[in-house]
């Protein structure tokens, strides 16, 4: 495993926010999915773009928000490359994830990438009995019978979304089996590709809601199957960790690299007690994490919308190469 990240030790950035100047108005994409998800992306060398924590009605305009501000940064991604991926980690459209709120302020600005995003459902979704307007918005994109996890190929990796806010035991007994075995038929038909997993609430955070124990034997399962990378959101800040397993133990030979991509236009957030190998955080300024997938490895960079350099770069080897 390589790790080739310009910061080497824990970060703090202080830029404040400027103005963003938006250009243009793309088309906005809308309506229930017809038929099953294809598959994104494309083959060896992938781009996407990941946050969330997204589109707030309780703040400004939509044309003047941080949701608005960091939709800016990935359209201007898809001039330089128009098959990029869009990964929105949950809390998607607050307060409570209803179908107004999804038509008012996540249409208007990250709505106009739904048909390349994988989606993962937030807690603000369920303050919508179901997380209906959620399941209405993205129809099939978010996976069958609104169960709120599936698997896509996405370019030449595996990427998995998980429903971190399932809290029956019998949801969660069934999402870990169906895990399982999605993990366990990928490494029969392909032993060797890299797998990237997103949920909303984070096993590992520095930030205001800390660590949540819930998804612990998802990462055990993910970490079984040499999985390479989980993207959380949640704490409304950017945290990247060193790879490590799912008792906190550093292991940069197995372990899971993790990142909190909590920036994506809500209000953000301080963090608190820095957790055990952290190595970047950044809590003033919204922005996006953007990720090259290649067949043996990927690049992470953190985009503000300041419209500073791209800040905490670096690149790593998957697991199976």
């Amino acid at each position: 495993m390589q790790d080739n990240s310009s910061f080497s030790s824990l970060l703090r950035i202080g830029t404040p926010i400027t103005a963003l100047l938006l250009a243009g108005c793309a088309s906005l994409a809308g309506g229930i999915a017809s038929g099953p998800a294809q598959n994104l992306g494309q083959g060896a060398d992938t781009l996407l773009f990941a946050a969330g924590d997204i589109a707030d009605c309780r703040r400004a305009a939509p044309a003047d928000t941080g949701a608005a501000r960091t939709a800016a940064l990935i359209r201007a991604g898809l001039a330089d490359d128009n098959m990029a991926v869009v990964l929105a980690l949950g809390d998607i459209a607050y307060q409570s994830g209803s179908s107004a709120e999804f038509a008012d302020c996540y249409r208007p600005t990250w709505g106009q990438f739904r048909q390349r995003t994988v989606p993962a459902p937030g807690n603000h979704e369920y303050y919508t009995a179901g997380a209906q307007g959620y399941y209405d918005y993205f129809g099939d994109l978010a996976g069958p019978d609104r169960r709120g996890y599936f698997s896509r190929e996405v370019g030449n990796w595996h990427v998995v979304s998980l429903n971190s806010n399932l809290k029956a035991p019998p949801a969660q007994q069934a999402q870990l089996a169906w895990l399982t075995e999605d993990l366990a038929q990928l490494r029969r038909r392909s032993p060797s590709a890299c797998v990237l997993a997103l949920w909303h609430h984070p096993l590992y955070s520095s930030g205001g809601h800390g660590n949540n124990p819930q998804m612990h034997s998802a990462w055990q399962a993910l970490q079984a199957a040499h999985a390479d990378v989980v993207l959380s959101a949640h704490d409304h800040g950017y945290e990247r960790f060193a790879p490590q397993d799912d008792a906190a133990n550093l292991d940069l030979h197995k372990g899971i690299r993790a990142f909190v991509v909590g920036t994506g236009g809500a209000s953000l957030t301080p963090f608190r007690t820095t957790q055990p190998h952290s190595l970047a955080q950044e809590n003033v300024t919204h922005g996006v994490l953007r990720m090259r997938l290649r067949d043996d490895g990927y690049d992470w960079a953190f985009l503000a919308v300041d419209g500073s350099p791209a800040r905490d770069v670096g690149t790593a080897r998957c697991h199976g190469s």
